[in-house]
C-alpha cells in the first residue's frame, strides 16, 4: 500500500491475512499456504463461518477497524494482522480483541542507511501472514512516505498464541530493498507464495508495478542467481521522473493457489483517501506461478489487463489490498474498503469467492 501523505491515512494505525495448516495438523512436508486445511472441516468450523460471512455482509453490522488486513488460523483462533503492527484475534471471526504487537520498536537492521529520516517505532506496512513446515513466516514492510525508499523484511514464530511458552517472534532482517533512482519498483506489500518447496516474494506498489522474485530455501533472502520476473503493472507516464511514483496505479499484490491454477490479484487506483478513495480489486490467472498472469479476456497483467473483482458501491468509498486463503471448507477473500457511513473509516472485509464453470472467480460484495 502506497500511503499519499498529504492525503493521509484516515487516521488508521493497525495492521492485518492468510491461510493455514495449524500447528496441531502438523505439516512438516512443506504444505502450499494457500492449501492451508487438507481435512474435512467439521460442523462447528462451517456454522462458525457461515455465521461470520453472514455478519460481515450486513450493511447494520459494526466491522472492525483494519488497513491491508491478511488472516490466519491457528487451531481454533483466527488472527488479523494489518498495517501498523498489530496483531487482533478472534474465534468466531465477528468479535476481536487485541492480541499483542509484533514489534514493540523498529528491528535493528532498519537504519538510516536503509530509509533516511526513519523516526523509529514498530508499526510496519502491509504484513503477510503464512504457515510452512512447522513455522509462521511474517513478511512486513517499512517505507518512507511516497517514495520508493522501501524495505520487507521477515520474522518467524512457532506459534501465534501468544500465552504458549514457544511464543518468540525472531527476525531474520531485510529480504529485498528498493532504492530511488536505482530501482523503479517499491519494495512493499509482500506475499510469499510456494510452488512445492520453492518459495517466492510477490510484491510492489505503483513505479514499475509488482515484481517477483526467487528465495532461498529458508525463505529469508533472494536467491542466488537471482530470478526476477514482473507479473503485472498498468501503463505509466514515460517522461516521469524515476522517483515519482508516478500515474501506473498498482499494488497490493496476492497469489492464491486454487486447482490447477494461481490467481493473482491485485488492487488498482488510490487507496488512503478515506471517501474519496477510489480503490478496486482485479485479478489475472496462470498455470505457471512466473506467469504470464492473464485475465478473463486474455490480456496480459503485466500489459494492463486485470478481471474487476470488486469496486467502490453505495457503501464502499473504494475496496482493495485483499487476501485469499481455503478455510472452513471456503474460498475466502478478506480485504478492506472506506466506508461511506463512518466518513470513509477503513473497515474490514470478509467475502466467500465463488467460482464460475471456467474457474474465475467472483464475490458479492
Amino acid at each position: 500500500m502506497l500511503f499519499l501523505f498529504l492525503h493521509g491515512i484516515n487516521g488508521y494505525s493497525q495492521g492485518t491475512q492468510n491461510t493455514q495448516g495449524t500447528q496441531s495438523q502438523g505439516a512438516q512436508s512443506a504444505p502450499n499456504p494457500q492449501r492451508q486445511q487438507q481435512r474435512q472441516p467439521t460442523r462447528k468450523e462451517i456454522a462458525i463461518m457461515e455465521a461470520a460471512l453472514k455478519y460481515n455482509k450486513d450493511p447494520k453490522s459494526s466491522l472492525l477497524d483494519a488497513h491491508d488486513p491478511v488472516m490466519i488460523k491457528q487451531d481454533s483462533v483466527y488472527y488479523l494482522f494489518v498495517t501498523g503492527g498489530s496483531v487482533s484475534s478472534s474465534t468466531d471471526l465477528i468479535h476481536w480483541k487485541r492480541a499483542y504487537n509484533v514489534f514493540d520498536k523498529a528491528p535493528e537492521w532498519l537504519t538510516q542507511d536503509v530509509i533516511p529520516g526513519f523516526r523509529g517505532g514498530g508499526g510496519y506496512w502491509a504484513p503477510d501472514i503464512q504457515y510452512v513446515n512447522g513455522m509462521y513466516y511474517l513478511y512486513y514492510s517499512f517505507s518512507a512516505f511516497a517514495k520508493n525508499t522501501s524495505a520487507i523484511g521477515v520474522a518467524t514464530n512457532k506459534t501465534l498464541h501468544p500465552t504458549d511458552t514457544a511464543f518468540k517472534w525472531v527476525d531474520h532482517g531485510m529480504v529485498v530493498q528498493s532504492v530511488p533512482n536505482r530501482d523503479l519498483f517499491n519494495a512493499i506489500d509482500a506475499n510469499l507464495i510456494m510452488d512445492g518447496r520453492q518459495g517466492w516474494l510477490v510484491f510492489g506498489s505503483f513505479w514499475g508495478g509488482i515484481k517477483m522474485v526467487k528465495l532461498t530455501p529458508d525463505l529469508f533472502s533472494v536467491a542466488k542467481p537471482e530470478v526476477w520476473y514482473t507479473v503485472a503493472r498498468q501503463p505509466r507516464t514515460f517522461v516521469l521522473d524515476d522517483t515519482d511514483p508516478g500515474d501506473g496505479t498498482i499494488e497490493g499484490p496476492f497469489i492464491y493457489k486454487h486447482f490447477q491454477y494461481f490467481y493473482l490479484f491485485v488492487s488498482l487506483d488510490y487507496c488512503c483517501r478515506g471517501i474519496n478513495s477510489d480503490y478496486n480489486l482485479v485479478v489475472g490467472r496462470s498455470r505457471n506461478i512466473e506467469g504470464p498472469y492473464v485475465d478473463k479476456e486474455g490480456k496480459l497483467l503485466s500489459r494492463g489487463g486485470g478481471t474487476l473483482i470488486a469496486k467502490g458501491n453505495d457503501v464502499w468509498a473504494g475496496v482493495g489490498h485483499s487476501a485469499h486463503f481455503t478455510m472452513d471448507g471456503k474460498s475466502i477473500l478478506i480485504m478492506h474498503g472506506y466506508d461511506k457511513r463512518d466518513n470513509g473509516r477503513s473497515k474490514l472485509i470478509i467475502r466467500e469467492m465463488k467460482w464460475d464453470r471456467s474457474d474465475w472467480p467472483s464475490i458479492d460484495l
